[in-house]
């Protein structure tokens, strides 16, 4: 049985930063791309950062330059470092592992931005 279990979420300032972390159980970790992303309320879930199985990186414009995404293929586990963060930044944060018809998701970590 998969598992992605996030952790690392919470309440920081503006300009401040957070780690997320994405714990994965049950599969082949190093097999799967892995992805975070975000949903704010009222708004559809949205990709934020891309990690291929093989290392390859991506990110949404809106995240470019302040976020980083990797992955440790002997913890299997998958982390956003999140820098500079803004009140738009504010959602849940999902992780996600994704290979052929394999789907898998978190259940979400909070981030809020606010002064």
């Amino acid at each position: 049985q998969v598992q992605l279990v996030e952790s690392g979420g919470g309440l920081v300032q503006p300009g401040g930063s957070l780690r997320l972390s994405c714990a994965a159980s049950g599969m082949i970790f190093s097999l799967y791309d892995m992805n975070w992303y975000r949903q704010a309320p009222g708004t559809q879930r949205e990709l934020v950062a891309v990690i291929t199985s093989r290392g390859f990186t991506n990110y949404s414009n809106s995240v470019k330059g302040r976020f980083t995404i990797s992955r440790d293929n002997g913890q299997d586990a998958v982390y956003l470092q999140m820098n500079s963060l803004r009140p738009e930044d504010t959602a849940v944060y999902y992780c996600n592992a994704r290979r052929q018809n394999n789907d898998y998701w978190g259940q979400g970590t909070q981030v809020t931005v606010s002064a």
